[in-house]
């Protein structure tokens, strides 16, 4: 081992039904009916985006252009602006068109190593948009050659339709998850918590529900002020807290103690050009498990580059490449659920790869704009982003 990564050189990893057989050095490895020679590439888990709403119609660039010629919130709220613009343009779209939208965004992850994605609802606000975000989302899992694991986020925002009435709202958010889930479009339950979301008593009757349900939560929590997200997410044994920039002491034990994992979300806060960083020092000193991810949004963050979101969080906050490169794998996969099935080379676990012409594993986290991806292995199948192959013995 060498820095941390646990990396062995002039290594090999055998692939049988979809799973990782085997892995060790290149001179003990079993025979195989195909092999395939890396050329000196580094092999890494695909890595895993934890935390998107990729799926929406439309994009706030006018809103980012008004913004930046002095336009305040509150002009843009009432031109029509903010998360409704998204919401209107999200329901008036088919579920063709919507997936049509989507597909460029996630491709460009897929360019880029990505083999899980996470993705949220939240810009219908109504059963048959929520479900048609969620449909969308299941299809992209079938159209290519990635794992989508579902958040159901009806409590994102009050829809204008019930402007002023969040408890009347939350009745009709629990209201769509039995529905939902007797679909099979629900893996997990998340929720807004914040001055301009939900109260913390309003998100816990959404756990509540979801917890009845058999559903995990997950909680946007403290992105804009301390509202003890974080110890209600920890008390229901979340998944993850994720934003967490006004994350207090108390919030971060009650993470650590409940196993949440925190999920930092830099190109939010860069885009927002926000100055409140979260408190790595703490999360570190508790033990607290740092996943990364892009939080690909139309209005908050627009970003669709993990290695990109590495960056940011190194040169934003000081984390590391190594923290970084276990924060969008082996820790992502736990803010999924997924710990057993996906996020490090482990036999047995899924055989999705990612392969790097890099010198070094630092190098994932330090270029910007550049993409050294060479290919990537989903499910045992070689993906080259030219031609698809099949890795089985």
């Amino acid at each position: 081992m060498t820095d941390g990564y646990g990396e062995l050189r002039d290594a090999a990893l055998a692939v049988r039904d979809g799973r990782i057989a085997w892995l060790g050095p290149r001179a003990e490895a079993p025979r195989a009916a195909r092999t395939l020679d890396a050329g000196g590439a580094w092999l890494t888990p695909g890595l895993i985006d934890c935390h998107t709403h990729i799926v929406h119609a439309g994009n706030r660039s006018n809103e980012f252009e008004a913004r930046l010629n002095g336009a305040s919130y509150e002009e843009i709220a009432r031109a029509g602006g903010g998360i409704m613009s998204t919401v209107r343009a999200t329901r008036a779209a088919s579920e063709d068109a919507l997936l049509a939208e989507s597909l460029p965004r996630v491709r460009a992850l897929l360019r880029e190593g990505v083999t899980t994605l996470e993705i949220k609802s939240g810009y219908g606000l109504e059963l048959e948009s929520e479900a048609r975000m969620l449909r969308v989302a299941r299809r992209i899992g079938t159209l290519l050659p990635v794992r989508v694991r579902t958040s159901f986020l009806g409590a994102h925002a009050v829809p204008a339709e019930l402007a002023g009435q969040a408890d009347a709202y939350i009745d009709a958010v629990l209201a769509m998850l039995a529905p939902l889930q007797a679909q099979g479009l629900v893996d997990a339950v998340d929720a807004f918590c914040e001055k301009i979301g939900f109260s913390p008593a309003q998100t816990e009757r959404v756990f509540a529900a979801a917890q009845a349900l058999g559903l995990p939560v997950k909680l946007h929590a403290e992105q804009l002020s301390d509202q003890g997200g974080a110890q209600l997410v920890a008390r229901y044994r979340g998944l993850s807290a994720d934003h967490v920039e006004y994350l207090s002491e108390d919030g971060v034990r009650a993470m650590a103690e409940a196993g949440t994992v925190a999920v930092l979300l830099p190109g939010a806060y860069y885009f927002l050009r926000e100055t409140q960083a979260p408190p790595l020092a703490a999360l570190r000193a508790a033990g607290v498990p740092l996943a990364l991810a892009t939080d690909c949004n139309p209005g908050t963050s627009p970003l669709t580059s993990l290695l990109l979101t590495m960056n940011l969080a190194c040169t934003l906050w000081r984390m590391t490449p190594q923290e970084a490169l276990a924060g969008c794998t082996r820790v992502a996969a736990r803010a999924l659920g997924l710990a057993d099935e996906i996020g490090t080379l482990e036999v047995g676990k899924r055989a999705d790869l990612a392969l790097w012409r890099i010198a070094r594993p630092a190098d994932l986290a330090y270029a910007i704009g550049f993409n050294p991806c060479w290919a990537v292995v989903f499910g045992g199948e070689l993906q080259t982003f030219e031609e698809t192959q099949t890795l089985q013995k």
